[in-house]
């Protein structure tokens, strides 16, 4: 594919990805951009759209596997400054879907504004999390969204209440759209009672999460009302293997990728633990990572 000549700058062909994700696993990308402004963003899915080239949107990499073979078609990141804004307006906050979660929370908490600081310590971007519709506490990011803007596939913007969005659990009904930034409506509270409150949850989730291992993912979504953690370590799977990925031993909701690891030992290592624990609990485990 040719893309326009003012667009040429931003593409970079056979981009590896594995680097950018948590995993460290995965192919290349056939075409790659990083765009500065958003407005490239805009032409860069318009030109894909016209020549037929699935778009994908790399956020934080922390929910991403992607196969050896690499991904065919055009990947978008997120990584640049200009996606990753954040603004403050009496208690609205603008935030760009390439920033990180965690920056938004520290962003709102300094500011004395509530409803964000349960999900401090959540990997991802904040247009990933929203997606996901990520939740922590029994408490999901959806109810904190007032509106969102999205990029459809011919260039279109337009603005989603969270009527329109379709939250559910750990669900949105966003497929086939660009998030390009969320306004989270927050409630104003003393700063200094939020940031301790902040610094005891974050203190709980790295408790939660493997210390040593850098190459990591949580690979399935807790069904509702039940930690996936406990339904694995129930069937006794904590700490199983396959090839050079295994389940964490003390954190089994981790899948943890070592040296020589590959997306296919991942995908049958998933396999397995969704096949036993629906054997054994009659729990049908849904992912929680994307599959490139």
């Amino acid at each position: 594919m040719t893309f326009p000549d003012d667009l040429n700058h931003l593409i970079r062909t056979d981009e590896p990805l594995g680097p950018l994700v948590w995993l460290g696993i995965g192919g290349p990308a056939h075409y790659f951009a990083e765009p500065v402004e958003e407005s490239d963003i805009e032409r860069l899915v318009v030109a894909a759209s016209k020549a037929s080239l699935p778009v994908r949107v790399l956020g934080d990499g922390s929910n991403v596997l992607v196969r050896e073979a690499g991904v065919d078609g055009l990947v978008i990141s997120l990584a640049a400054a200009e996606t990753s804004g954040m603004s403050i307006e009496g208690n609205l906050m603008t935030v760009g879907a390439g920033a990180k979660l965690s920056h938004a929370v520290i962003k709102a908490v300094g500011a004395g504004l509530a409803g964000l600081e349960h999900l401090v310590g959540i990997p991802g971007s904040v247009g990933g999390a929203v997606v996901g519709n990520v939740s922590s506490g029994g408490r999901d990011i959806g109810s904190t969204v007032h509106s969102i803007e999205v990029l459809e596939k011919g260039g279109t913007r337009r603005v989603l209440s969270q009527d329109e969005i379709g939250f559910s659990h750990r669900k949105t009904s966003l497929g086939g759209l660009i998030v390009m930034n969320v306004v989270f409506e927050l409630e104003s509270r003393d700063a200094a009672a939020l940031t301790k409150r902040m610094q005891k949850l974050w203190i709980g989730y790295n408790a939660s999460r493997p210390t040593e291992e850098r190459r990591i993912a949580m690979p399935f979504v807790d069904p509702d009302g039940m930690p996936t953690s406990d339904l694995i370590q129930q069937v006794g799977l904590a700490g199983l293997r396959e090839g050079d990925v295994s389940l964490d031993t003390g954190k089994p909701h981790f899948v943890v990728a070592h040296p020589g690891a590959t997306s296919d030992q991942c995908l049958r290592l998933i396999e397995r633990v969704r096949e036993q624990v629906l054997l054994q609990t009659g729990v049908d485990l849904q992912l929680n990572l994307q599959i490139w």
